[in-house]
């Protein structure tokens, strides 16, 4: 990557401080595991998660404050007529989130998640992608640090999620930028887009490659330009996850390529999360296939929000209970295998 001196400097600085897994933790729930009262591996990526959780967070596995932190932005790409909604419709549902009537509110109350949102400046729409740059160094950076201070006040389980119209088609043009292919490989409806629409998506994302394609071998050059201020406060809420030592969820097309993001720029860099579900984008398996990942779930959703991150995160919590709250064999008088 480029050394420009500027504010990704810091970025870059990070990734190359991050903490690493803890083996002497995950170590002592795999002992404690093949003690429970259960043949081993029937729990199957549940016994998976509870070490996963140890080794990220250097603890027994227990999630006392999981949060659900959504991240909300505009992009000038929408005049390009890529989504069937208009732009107002991203404050719209940041004011029904904050009323409790999304489905992340229900999901939230369902699993006792905590949920934060953020509105990331939804009056300042970013830069035309298919014209400009969505963002200057600056502010990209400056979102970054902003994402990390989401999980400020505390947490000890972190699902990442999203709301922006528009923000398929950016998702779409990162996967391209990144992992190559077509445009069309990586484009799907969306929000509910038709033929025509999701041509009009392809054919501006073609016009963002060409226009940006000098300047897309930094990772973070591909997030500033071709990204929005979400995907740059998902990007820097992950990095901060890591930072701390808080395990992470992330949600699902959308919020995978500001994952990508980081994982181009080091390929370890999201080792602490867990993928919540594959979304019925079309594009997205591939994109989490890329990453090395396996889905928690396959629910055919489509919605962002966190939401599949959410319903995954009751998986997490029980997959912590079943390690800390089970009986070994000794002491629930239960006689093992000999």
């Amino acid at each position: 990557m480029s050394q420009s001196g500027l504010p990704f400097d810091d970025i870059r600085n990070l990734l190359r401080t991050m903490p690493g897994p803890d083996t002497a933790a995950a170590q002592k729930v795999a002992e404690r595991d093949a003690m429970l009262t259960k043949p081993p591996g029937a729990l199957g990526r549940l016994e998976e998660i509870a070490i996963w959780l140890a080794t990220w967070s250097g603890r027994s596995p227990r999630i006392n404050r999981p949060l659900v932190a959504i991240f909300a932005g505009n992009h000038g790409v929408t005049a390009k007529g890529v989504s069937p909604f208009p732009s107002d419709v991203t404050a719209q549902m940041v004011a029904n989130f904050g009323a409790g009537g999304a489905a992340i509110n229900q999901i939230c109350v369902a699993h006792d998640l905590g949920l934060k949102v953020f509105d990331l400046a939804l009056e300042l729409p970013t830069g035309n992608i298919s014209e400009e740059p969505a963002m200057d160094e600056k502010t990209c950076a400056a979102t970054m640090a902003y994402g990390m201070e989401s999980i400020a006040g505390g947490t000890d389980l972190l699902c990442i999620g999203e709301m922006g119209i528009g923000n398929t088609t950016i998702a779409a043009a990162i996967y391209y930028a990144l992992f190559g292919g077509t445009a069309a490989e990586w484009v799907g409806p969306g929000a509910g887009s038709d033929e025509a629409g999701i041509a009009r998506k392809v054919d501006v994302i073609e016009l963002a490659i060409e226009l940006h394609k000098f300047h897309l071998q930094d990772p973070l050059e591909v997030l500033r330009r071709l990204g929005g201020r979400e995907f740059a406060a998902m990007a820097g809420a992950i990095l901060a996850g890591r930072m701390q030592r808080i395990p992470v969820i992330i949600d699902g097309y959308v919020a995978t390529a500001a994952a990508a993001i980081l994982h181009a720029a080091d390929p370890t860099a999201l080792d602490h999360c867990l993928i919540g579900h594959v979304s019925a984008e079309p594009a997205h398996i591939k994109a989490v296939e890329k990453l090395g990942k396996k889905p928690l779930l396959d629910l055919g959703m489509r919605l962002g929000e966190g939401s599949g991150a959410a319903l995954a995160a009751g998986i997490v919590k029980a997959a912590a209970l079943c390690h800390s709250g089970m009986a070994t064999f000794e002491s629930a008088g239960v006689s093992n295998k000999d």
